[in-house]
């Protein structure tokens, strides 16, 4: 089974929040343990609330891991829109063609087209497939698109 890349970001994120927390920051409380008194010790405290963070960013990231780890990829259509798919759309308005990828939170990126699953574009694209004339409700106003082009997930990996 393939691993999505967006695990391997997550797995060397959690390495280096892992690192600060078990190597980095015990060396900064210990500093700053030995200025003296802890009830009125900046330094101190502020470490201490660091640990706190990154002991739930270590516990996030591991959840994130593990649910991306539990997507069976043999479940996702092969000739339909889903998770991972980068879909080639034609503005029926104006002839332009816009590219997305439904991705990942961790992974969204409007700018260069990276949408979540679960946004309003994402939404209604899912399941649809090339031929498709879709309308999707934006701030500024509907769209419709037509599907040119589908590559899956499956293609992409």
């Amino acid at each position: 089974m393939h691993k999505l890349p967006i695990v391997k970001q997550l797995e060397e994120a959690l390495k280096k929040v892992e690192k600060e927390l078990r190597i980095e920051l015990p060396k900064e409380i210990r500093k700053a343990a030995a200025h003296g008194d802890l009830r009125e010790n900046a330094e101190y405290h502020a470490a201490k609330e660091r640990q706190t963070f990154l002991q739930a960013r270590v516990a996030h990231l591991h959840t994130r891991i593990n649910a991306l780890f539990s997507i069976n990829l043999n479940t996702l259509p092969k000739d339909k829109i889903a998770f991972g798919s980068r879909i080639f759309l034609e503005d029926l308005n104006t002839g332009d063609e816009i590219v997305y990828e439904l991705v990942t939170p961790e992974e969204v990126d409007p700018k260069n087209g990276k949408i979540s699953v679960s946004s309003p574009i994402g939404k209604a694209l899912l399941n649809r497939e090339v031929g498709d004339e879709v309308v999707i409700q934006l701030p500024a106003g509907k769209k419709e698109y037509s599907i040119n082009k589908i590559i899956t997930l499956h293609d992409l990996l």
